[in-house]
C-alpha cells in the first residue's frame, strides 16, 4: 500500500472527530446576530445594528505566547482558550468597544480530538462569558512544523463601539489620574522569562507557600476579562483612556494613548505587587527596571479619570467588587 495523507503525519478523521466535540459548545455561544450554523466555510454575523446611530467595528487579534507551552507540560488545557478571549476582549475593551464575534485557529504538529477540545470548549466559555459569538475557525495539522505534543493558537475579535464613544486618549488632559484593576497574575505576557528563571528550579506541580498554591496553577491562572465591571462604567463616567496592561507593562502600554506634551507618572511603590512577580524578580535577580517592562506586576488594566470624578469612580468600581488603585497621574 503506498503513502497517504495519514502515514504523512495528516489525520482528516481525528479534524472530524474534533469537530463534533465541540459542535454543542460552540453552538452555545451564538446570539441574535448570528447567521448560519457550525461547519460553513465564512461565519455569518447580521451588522444591522439598530441601537447605534454611528456604528464603528474595532477588531483585534492576539495569541497566547509560550504560556502555551506551561499548559502543554502541565497537561492542562481547558484554560488557554480563555486566556486568549479575554486577552482580545480587553484590548478592544481599551477603544471603548464591546464584543460581537471571535474566531479561532488552532495549529498543532499531531491532531489529538480530546485536546483540541478542551482548548476550544475554553474558547467558548469565555465567549459566553462575556457575550460574544464564536463564529468561526481553523485546526491546522501540520507535522514537520510543530512537534506531535506542541500546538499553537491565536484569535480574533470584532467588536463595536459608538463613534462619538471611542476612547483612544485623545482628550487626557494634565491632573488626570490612572485608576489600576488588579491582574489575575501574568496574565499572558512575560513567559518566556518567567519559565527561564521558575521551571528551572522548581517544578510544576511543587506547592510553594509564598503563592499559596502550586506553581503550574499560579502561571496558569486565567487572563482576566475586565468587561463587566469596566464596560458599564464607561456608561456612566467620562473616561479618558484605557489601557490593557500587556507586553511592555504599566508604562510601554499606558504611554501609547498619552497625547504628546504630556507624560505619565507611576507611584511604584503604592500597591503590593503578587506574591509571582516577587519570586520572579528574587530567585532570577531580574533588575527592576526588567520586572517593569515584563510585567503588568499585578495591574492588569489602567484607567485614566478626571481627577474631578475620581473619587465616584473608584467608589463605583469597588461596588462592583473591584480593588481600584491610583497608581499615578499624568503631568
Amino acid at each position: 500500500m503506498g503513502l497517504t495523507y495519514k502515514k504523512a503525519g495528516v489525520d482528516i478523521s481525528e479534524g472530524e472527530k474534533l469537530v463534533g466535540l465541540i459542535k454543542k459548545s460552540v453552538r452555545s455561544t451564538f446570539g441574535r446576530g448570528v447567521l448560519g450554523d457550525t461547519g460553513s466555510f465564512g461565519g455569518l454575523f447580521d451588522a444591522r445594528l439598530r441601537s447605534m446611530r454611528s456604528p464603528v467595528l474595532v477588531s483585534s487579534i492576539d495569541g497566547v505566547g509560550t504560556k502555551l507551552l506551561v499548559a502543554q507540560k502541565a497537561g492542562r488545557h481547558d484554560t488557554v482558550g480563555e486566556d486568549l478571549v479575554n486577552h482580545c476582549v480587553n484590548d478592544i475593551l481599551a477603544c471603548g468597544a464591546s464584543p460581537l464575534f471571535f474566531l479561532d485557529y488552532f495549529a498543532t504538529g499531531r491532531l489529538k480530538a480530546e485536546t483540541g477540545a478542551r482548548v476550544i470548549k475554553g474558547i467558548a466559555r469565555a465567549c459566553r462569558e462575556n457575550g460574544c459569538a464564536l463564529i468561526g475557525g481553523e485546526t491546522a495539522e501540520m507535522p514537520g512544523l510543530y512537534s506531535s505534543t506542541e500546538y499553537d493558537l491565536c484569535g480574533a475579535i470584532v467588536g463595536v463601539v459608538e463613534r462619538r464613544r471611542i476612547i483612544d486618549g485623545r482628550g487626557i488632559k494634565k491632573g488626570d489620574l490612572v485608576i489600576g484593576l488588579q491582574s489575575s497574575g501574568l496574565h499572558t505576557n512575560g513567559f518566556s522569562l518567567a519559565r527561564r528563571v521558575l521551571l528551572k528550579r522548581f517544578p510544576l506541580r511543587r506547592y510553594l507557600d509564598e503563592l499559596g498554591s502550586t506553581l503550574g496553577e499560579a502561571l496558569l491562572s486565567v487572563h482576566r476579562s475586565y468587561l463587566r465591571t469596566v464596560w458599564p462604567m464607561l456608561q456612566r463616567f467620562p473616561v479618558r483612556g484605557i489601557s490593557h496592561i500587556t507586553g511592555g507593562g504599566i508604562v510601554g502600554n499606558t504611554r501609547r494613548i498619552v497625547p504628546r506634551g504630556l507624560r505619565l507618572r507611576i507611584h511604584w511603590g503604592d500597591w503590593e505587587r503578587p506574591s509571582i512577580f516577587r519570586l520572579i524578580q528574587r530567585v532570577g535577580k531580574v533588575p527592576e527596571a526588567d520586572m517593569r517592562r515584563t510585567f503588568n506586576l499585578g495591574i492588569g488594566l489602567a484607567i485614566v479619570l478626571p481627577e474631578k470624578v475620581s473619587t465616584e469612580g473608584i467608589a463605583y468600581l469597588r461596588r462592583k467588587g473591584e480593588h481600584p488603585l491610583v497608581i499615578g497621574e499624568i503631568i
